[in-house]
């Protein structure tokens, strides 16, 4: 059919397992779409406001220009980059030109968030405000009706109303998509004032909003499944088809052919059509370590080993409408024959969904650079988690991306010359997650595994990053007025010990399980909520199963649960694993006295700072209550920071000095907004770094 047509796909895809960080797959309409002739009135309106819109900025700009600082300011962001590792790698003088910008302007700790959790984080950059007022404190949170795990950053849902064409429903109307993070970034208020950005990457800018610049979304675009990201492991050995992640698909090699099919979105315009797939098909040369291969219309040779380029499906739901997605091959061996998949993505060339503002620009980067991956979470930690890949592959993946992103930043600099530019790296985070076990020999995570080979991972990485600050400088060095920051969110530490909330609850009377349960499943199954009084979710922290807010509620608000947090605060800050001897969890806060922000209700009701080495572990995370409460991690990701906020400080660097000496992430956006001369929101409450030091966002105590 026709464009039109494919504008009008929309499908929800519910999912129900655990996906990257813990979180599960969530609903997602995938696709949009419009009507013609409001387009075209918009249109209108617009061209017939521009002489007033233009007026409006200019003067918006000139004011600002007045009192501006800096004409330009860039921001490299590196996820997870670690203070302590980073003055251990410049001493050892593995990193020159970060060495160059602490000597030339500076360095120092930067204060994380609590909790101390990627996407909070990003959102207190984005924002200047805490968690409170910004909503963002985890990955996922929970159903307050049915205590199951929601998505806690992005609502996507149907069109409201559709039209039946036979066997075909087809939406009449956009789908309903919602970035569930609060307040507004400070690059919006400088789109107001005058002021162009180029934003690329920021975590929780998904679904890409309308401002004076232009952007791509990172953490938290779905896959085209609608998950976080799931991979597909094609297999003739069957012992493999009990992976617990990705999807698997056991095949049969007749003579030297294997025919699967790779499945994408469900149906979009026919209910109960169940999942589109494409048709795979391959000839392997066994003795050369090679398959040719056919996926949909594609056709391209892979090699044991290497990855294929992005290559184009196109699933088909009928009536003529198509859904593009991308992905990437990568040929594990022959004999036996293992053929692990990308999550299949959202085509930016053609995206269903708004990855970009405009929303031309992610096609535009795909026709300026060629295909790139569009997932929030693009390093595929599962795979490697699950032994799917090995610690090469995961590297080569990892490093490709990268080099994708670097690409855009370089692009945008040479571009945008006046203004804002924010990239976000989120390799050193991923790469950190997998392989910090290689900083210590007897991590739980080394045993079976090859150490010696991997040792020079992390600095290696550093290393490379610092590489990538070199050719900023360098970039900027026509500029000598431009201010670059160099940060991170938060910073590092081991993870070689899970802590099973849930259990601890459990074993402690909290949380009670159904008669004749003594184990209880993933996501809460086995729960009696009728007597259970606290349960725990994600990364962050646990919640009060509270009368009145949660579906089947008991504790009574008021003195009942004021004393019941007290009695938790007080058992578990301090709480000694009993195996080992050690201090497990720092602290524990009770949110309703260190927040003060409209969104606090919505927090966890306490939040846990972890000692180094711990965290919470996988099963408690999904909810889930085991026969213990202390066990080893023993998976690749061997290393986190969803601990003590006070232990995982970000960096930053500048080729200026601040005044300030202990600088937060909710101090960027305004100190950022001053450099441009332009008026911050009433609500940010951080300080200018080059002010007087003044008071910042509330310190975590």
């Amino acid at each position: 059919m026709t464009v039109v047509c494919k504008c009008l796909v929309c499908t929800v895809l519910l999912a129900s397992r655990a996906e990257a960080y813990v979180g599960p797959g969530a609903g997602f309409a995938l696709a949009g779409s419009f009507w013609t002739a409001l387009v075209l009135v918009v249109a209108l309106l617009s061209v017939f406001l521009l002489p007033l819109r233009m007026t409006l900025k200019w003067w918006r700009r000139r004011r600002a220009q007045s009192r501006a600082k800096a004409r330009r300011v860039v921001v490299v962001g590196l996820d997870g980059f670690d203070p302590k590792l980073a003055r251990r790698f410049m001493a050892e003088g593995g990193l020159p030109h970060l060495t160059r910008l602490a000597e030339e302007g500076t360095f120092c700790d930067l204060q994380t968030t609590l909790p101390a959790l990627t996407p909070s984080a990003w959102s207190t950059f984005a924002t200047g405000v805490d968690a409170s007022r910004h909503n963002i404190y985890d990955f996922i949170t929970r159903h307050r009706g049915n205590y199951q795990p929601l998505l806690s950053s992005v609502w996507l849902g149907p069109a409201r109303r559709h039209v039946q064409i036979g066997p075909y429903r087809f939406p009449l109307g956009k789908p309903r998509i919602e970035n569930l993070r609060k307040s507004q970034p400070f690059w919006k208020s400088l789109g107001q004032q005058g002021i162009f950005s180029s934003i690329i990457r920021v975590p929780i800018t998904f679904p890409a909003e309308k401002f004076n610049g232009l952007l791509l979304a990172g953490m938290c675009v779905p896959d085209l499944r609608g998950t976080q990201g799931e991979f597909t492991l094609f297999t003739s050995d069957r012992e493999r088809a009990n992976i617990s992640q990705g999807q698997v698909f056991v095949v049969e090699v007749a003579g030297n052919r294997v025919q699967a099919q790779l499945t994408g979105p469900s149906n979009p315009i026919r209910g109960g059509g169940g999942a589109l797939a494409v048709d795979v098909e391959l000839l392997l040369d066994a003795a050369a370590g090679s398959a040719e291969m056919r996926a949909g219309a594609e056709l391209v040779v892979l090699a044991c080993g290497e990855y294929s380029p992005w290559i184009e499906l196109k699933f088909d739901a009928g009536a003529g409408v198509k859904v593009r997605g991308i992905c990437r091959f990568y040929l594990l061996s022959c004999a036996p024959f293992n053929l692990y998949v990308t999550p299949v993505q959202i085509d930016p060339e053609h995206p269903a969904l708004p990855l970009s503002y405009p929303a031309s620009f992610a096609v535009y980067l795909a026709k300026r650079f060629g295909k790139y991956g569009s997932l929030g979470l693009l390093e595929d930690t599962d795979s490697l988690n699950a032994e799917v890949l090995d610690e090469a592959a995961f590297l080569t993946q990892a490093y490709d991306l990268h080099k994708e992103r670097e690409q855009m930043l370089f692009h945008e600099l040479h571009r945008n010359k006046d203004g804002l530019v924010v990239c976000v790296f989120d390799g050193p985070d991923r790469i950190q997650h997998m392989f910090f076990r290689t900083l210590e020999t007897d991590h739980p995570a080394n045993r079976g595994r090859v150490t010696e080979e991997f040792a020079g991972v992390i600095p290696d990485l550093y290393a490379k990053m610092d590489a990538l600050v070199g050719r900023v400088v360098a970039e900027l060095a026509d500029d000598p007025e431009a201010v670059l920051w160099v940060v991170s969110d938060h910073g590092f530490c081991q993870f070689k010990r899970g802590v099973n909330l849930n259990s601890w609850l459990h074993q402690n009377g909290y949380l009670h399980l159904k008669e004749g349960t003594s184990l209880g499943g993933d996501w809460h199954a086995d729960v009696d909520w009728s007597r259970t009084r606290a349960f725990a979710l994600g990364l962050s922290g646990f919640y009060i199963n509270r009368k009145g807010r949660e579906g089947q509620g008991i504790v009574a608000e008021g003195e009942e649960l004021v004393q019941l947090k007290a009695e938790l605060v007080d058992k578990l800050s301090g709480l000694i694993d009993t195996e080992t001897g050690a201090v497990a969890i720092n602290k524990v806060w009770d949110t309703d006295t260190v927040f003060s922000g409209p969104y606090k209700d919505d927090a966890p009701d306490l939040l846990v700072g972890y000692n180094a080495g711990y965290r919470i572990a996988w099963s408690g995370a999904n909810g889930g209550v085991t026969d213990w409460v202390f066990e080893d991690n023993t998976k690749s990701w061997s290393g986190d920071h969803c601990v003590d906020p006070r232990l995982v400080p970000g960096v930053l660097f500048c080729n200026r000095k601040i005044a300030a000496g202990k600088p937060a992430l909710g101090d960027l956006p305004p100190t950022i907004m001053a450099l441009f001369g332009a008026d911050r929101p009433t609500y940010m409450k951080g300080q200018d770094l080059f002010a007087a030091p003044g008071p910042a966002i509330k310190s975590v105590r």
